[in-house]
């Protein structure tokens, strides 16, 4: 097992404003597999007496439909509190529901391809600082030693990294950062930018 490695710093930014996209994209996908499921169990049960669909599937579409609604119920909670909400849950068991309409399948493995990368693509944006790297976590993950680094600054709330190859990494900070553990961090990055160049 590979042990888990610890910081010196972790500075946490500001969450991007594609994340609002990436849940209307699930939220549309709930509803457009709510919809869907509603009307084939209509037409199902109501025009055709239930013939052509077994009782499991047709349970097994009310479960993932009863699921899916509380699940998104639970996120609506969770954004109007301000916590950041994952719908990878409710958009497997809507797979799992795409599963009972006919030719579904297709469906099914878009919404667990959905499931799979929503957590990676809203990763909490934070930038780690050890001595010998700096780590972005984003995805794809981005690593840089100190001796790629020409400069490191965190002032008024906002992280400046300038590279070498004249790339700049420019973003804001999530929470107020007091004046003592800017100066400490800034002092640390000068430290080590220093040996980098020794």
């Amino acid at each position: 097992m590979r042990p888990v490695k610890t910081y010196d710093y972790i500075v946490v930014l500001e969450r991007p404003s594609y994340y609002k996209y990436v849940d209307l994209v699930s939220q549309l996908m709930f509803f457009i597999a709510l919809a869907v499921f509603s009307f084939e169990s209509y037409q199902s049960f109501y025009l055709h007496k239930g013939t052509g669909l077994s009782t499991d599937k047709l349970a097994m579409r009310a479960l993932s439909t009863a699921i899916v609604l509380g699940w998104w119920f639970y996120c609506h909670n969770q954004s109007k509190r301000g916590v950041q909400p994952f719908y990878r849950f409710g958009l497997m068991i809507a797979a799992w529901g795409w599963f009972t309409i006919p030719e579904g399948g297709y469906f099914a493995a878009a919404y667990l391809i959905a499931a799979a990368i929503e957590k990676p693509v809203k990763l909490l944006p934070e930038v780690a600082f050890d001595q010998e790297e700096i780590v972005l976590n984003s995805f794809p993950q981005k690593k840089y030693l100190w001796s790629e680094v020409s400069n490191v600054i965190l002032k008024h709330g906002l992280l400046t990294i300038d590279l070498y190859n004249n790339k700049v990494f420019q973003k804001e900070v999530d929470a107020e950062v007091s004046p003592e553990t800017e100066k400490e961090f800034n002092n640390f990055c000068r430290e080590r930018l220093g040996k980098s160049t020794i």
